[in-house]
């Protein structure tokens, strides 16, 4: 489902009215038109719709995502995904904690447009190099990174992260997956290549690394690196389910 499909973010259009859109036949901005006959859209609603369409149109073109994230309500950031796919930066985090005002960041693994690049503590992992990698993306996807990863960079380098961010954990729920990414990862059927570790395995291999052992870091920046590249496949499938699920049927596909 693209942006262009989407007329919820118009004041006094919601979920009931959009999909009577979409069953009318108005399944994107260009086909609008004021004189259809659509119950809960009257002319106010209309010129308000055909305000929004022209100026969405131009941000669309300029790839203002944040534009977008604005006026989505926010359980519909998903709908963002498939226009700014190419320019999403998956990211995760590893810490020698959960605390974001005791414990340490120790890597951070960024995936984007089919490469992914990992930076370490004590060594390139600084508050500049963060803030060009997330300056440089137009939409954030991790998983329970709006509760973690995000403040937990914030607290620990001074910075902002004010780029568009969709949290998997959240339409992974609306389609009832729960839990975390590890079970959720199971239950669709995404594999991964290395055996799983858990967050406590992540902070002894960190500690095994300051005292010397090269082979640790390793083991953990591929465990972060596999968690990052993971997330790409989780959002094409859940984006895909809600696909399905909410535009498909009214559409009739």
């Amino acid at each position: 489902m693209r942006i262009e499909n989407s007329f919820i973010p118009v004041e006094g259009v919601g979920e009931t009215t959009e999909r009577r859109l979409w069953e009318r036949g108005v399944h994107t901005w260009d086909e609008f038109d004021p004189a259809v006959d659509v119950a809960g859209v009257g002319s106010t609603t209309a010129d308000r719709i055909e305000s929004f369409i022209a100026e969405a149109r131009t941000r669309l073109d300029d790839g203002d995502a944040a534009y977008f994230d604005r006026r989505f309500p926010s359980g519909e950031r998903w709908r963002l995904y498939e226009d700014f796919r190419e320019g999403t930066c998956f990211f995760d985090i590893e810490t020698t904690g959960l605390d974001e005002h005791r414990d340490r960041v120790t890597t951070v693994s960024f995936h984007q447009d089919g490469e992914t690049t990992t930076l370490v503590a004590g060594d390139d992992l600084t508050a500049a190099r963060l803030r060009k990698r997330f300056r440089e993306a137009d939409l954030l996807a991790t998983f329970n990174g709006a509760r973690f990863d995000v403040p937990f960079l914030e607290t620990s380098f001074g910075i902002e992260v004010d780029t568009p961010h969709l949290d998997l954990m959240y339409p992974c729920k609306r389609i009832g997956l729960s839990g975390g990414l590890k079970p959720i990862e199971k239950q669709l059927g995404i594999d991964r290549d290395r055996p799983d570790i858990s967050g406590r395995d992540a902070v002894r291999l960190w500690h095994q690394y300051e005292r010397g052992d090269e082979d640790a870091l390793d083991t953990l920046v591929s465990y972060n690196r596999e968690d990052t590249e993971n997330l790409r496949t989780l959002a094409d499938t859940v984006c895909e389910s809600l696909h399905r699920d909410v535009f498909s049927p009214a559409v009739g596909e």
